[in-house]
């Protein structure tokens, strides 16, 4: 079964969607990110005050007499990237329910999505599409932060196919609005959205890859987390400039961690076998091999 979810990551992650891979902030700038983040929280939270949410047209609009603002209805996710903090603002339409052994997917899980992709162009204006999928695979490690983090707040929906073409129901759906820094920042994309700019998607999560195992090597992605930060990105054991859950050698000993399972059960994280290090498990710990 590992074996497929990591066939599968690796597959969706080659066609990862374009214009919603991770962001460009890998270069050095003094450009003011926190204040930056400030000014596009005013910005989320005053159009969100302007405008409400259609249920009939599964549309946003200007607010009207009689219509809730989006503001009043909508949730929250605090979140911390590069030291900077933000708030993701997302209104759920329907959470989804499906089959229970799935439920949520993780930060690091491939997800089967349907999205449509809108800039924010002021407080009171919003584009026409810049882009729009359906039933795509990808990642949520390899894609925009707001995506990262936005889709763990739905749950996938059930197959149901059959002899037609691919058929989901009872999935999440809803939207995210996205300040620029969880999105493109100060960079920009090739696909018109302009640098700062605050992103709105309307998503339908369709169904994931639960405990996604990107490297194969029997510990799910989520769980290759040895620090507990919830950000398996920044776990590098052997310091080999590949984060744990994309190596296939964890602790750099020359054994596959997915060999390091001594008991056999399949497991390599509940297999400790040095009694001068009881509570490293083998494959986190280079003296076992």
């Amino acid at each position: 079964m590992n074996k497929i979810k990591n066939i599968l990551a690796i597959t969706f992650a080659i066609i990862l969607i374009y214009s919603c891979g991770t962001s460009n902030n890998s270069f050095i700038d003094d450009f003011d990110h926190e204040a930056q983040a400030l000014i596009d929280n005013d910005t989320l939270v005053q159009f969100l005050k302007n405008h409400y949410y259609d249920l009939s047209s599964d549309s946003i609009k200007l607010v009207i007499s009689g219509k809730v603002a989006l503001y009043e209805e909508i949730q929250t996710m605090s979140i911390t990237e590069n030291e900077i903090n933000y708030t993701l603002y997302y209104y759920v339409k329907d959470a989804g329910t499906p089959n229970l052994d799935k439920g949520n997917p993780t930060v690091m899980d491939s997800v089967f999505v349907n999205y449509e992709g809108k800039r924010i162009v002021n407080t009171d204006s919003i584009s026409k599409p810049f882009e729009k999928n359906i039933n795509i695979w990808f990642t949520l490690d390899r894609v925009i932060g707001g995506w990262t983090h936005g889709f763990t707040n739905f749950k996938g929906g059930d197959n149901i196919t059959g002899n037609g073409p691919i058929t989901y129901e009872n999935g999440g759906k809803g939207v995210l609005f996205i300040p620029s820094g969880l999105a493109y920042a100060n960079s920009g994309s090739s696909s018109g959205i302009l640098p700062n700019q605050c992103l709105v998607f309307h998503i339908e999560l369709n169904d994931i890859v639960k405990d996604t195992d990107h490297d194969n090597d029997g510990v799910a992605s989520i769980f290759e987390d040895p620090d507990k930060n919830d950000n398996p990105k920044d776990d590098d054991t052997d310091q080999d400039g590949l984060p744990n859950y994309i190596d296939s050698d964890d602790d750099g000993d020359g054994t596959l961690t997915v060999y390091e399972d001594a008991n056999g059960d399949g497991n390599p994280m509940n297999d400790f076998n040095d009694p001068n290090n009881p509570s490293l498990p083998d494959y986190l710990n280079p003296v076992i091999k």
